[in-house]
């Protein structure tokens, strides 16, 4: 069984209120805008998906990134799971992402998590986005119990849970 239903249609610009930043699906092309994203902030990242994702390795490669960029969009395509990339009005600049996959450990029937760049954490537009999020996820996604890694549940305790089937 699919975890989404076969007629979804997933959503391809959600503006963040209050900013002027919006989400849309990350593609292969957002390689020179996320690469700096994600190793400028990269020691952050590692501390928060590190554990369970084995990411950002401290020696990642533009060519890796690249390579991952372009199985996030397959998987987009494919509706397997979702990254939105959290761009400025003009898409020069990636400055965070959106996950939604299918769930990994028993619970829930999503697994969601997000980040800022560093120079955005505490400020306006992360606030924005926490509060976008959950309501987006609500609104717009065919989930009856998403989950918020990091959120309400932290990484540590849904490592230990027992593994989807």
């Amino acid at each position: 069984m699919s975890w989404l239903p076969d007629d979804f249609v997933h959503p391809v610009h959600v503006p963040v209120p209050g900013t002027a930043l919006h989400l849309r699906p990350i593609r292969e092309a957002d390689t020179p805008i996320d690469y700096p994203a994600v190793m400028g902030s990269r020691e952050r990242l590692w501390e928060i998906f590190g554990p369970a994702w084995g990411w950002p390795a401290k020696t990642m490669t533009y060519e890796e990134d690249r390579a991952d960029l372009l199985r996030h969009e397959k998987e987009i395509a494919a509706h397997q799971s979702f990254n939105y990339a959290l761009l400025n009005e003009e898409e020069t600049a990636l400055l965070g992402c959106v996950y939604i996959d299918p769930p990994e450990r028993t619970g829930s029937d999503a697994d969601i998590s997000w980040w800022v760049v560093d120079d955005l954490v505490g400020g306006e537009e992360e606030r924005a986005l926490d509060a976008l999020v959950p309501r987006w996820i609500g609104a717009d996604w065919p989930f009856r119990r998403p989950r918020y890694l990091g959120r309400d549940i932290t990484w540590q305790d849904w490592l230990a849970l027992p593994p989807a089937s």
